[in-house]
């Protein structure tokens, strides 16, 4: 009757020979941890509220610009591919 049962994962004690640092070598963290604060597990709410406070403070406006721009053409080319009357904005 071993077809229904599975296997087990082995499990080892495994300590790296030369490391020597303050934290586990195994954990996973990820690479933006310490500069964002829109990595913090949230609502959705939460994490918008998150992203446009980060995009506020952000140090380099010329970015925040670029990306702005880029987003609203965006939305034009979305709304002339749809037929949409762009007359009204204009």
């Amino acid at each position: 009757m071993g077809i229904f049962k599975t296997r087990k994962n082995n499990k080892y004690n495994y300590t790296p020979r030369f490391y020597k640092g303050d934290r586990n070598p195994f954990e996973l963290k990820h690479k933006f941890d310490d500069a964002r604060v829109t990595i913090k597990k949230t609502n959705l709410k939460g994490k918008i509220l998150n992203a446009i406070g980060d995009f506020k403070t952000n140090p380099n406006s010329l970015a925040n610009q670029r990306v702005s721009i880029i987003i609203s053409i965006l939305i034009f080319i979305f709304l002339w591919i749809i037929d949409f009357d762009l007359s009204i904005f204009f």
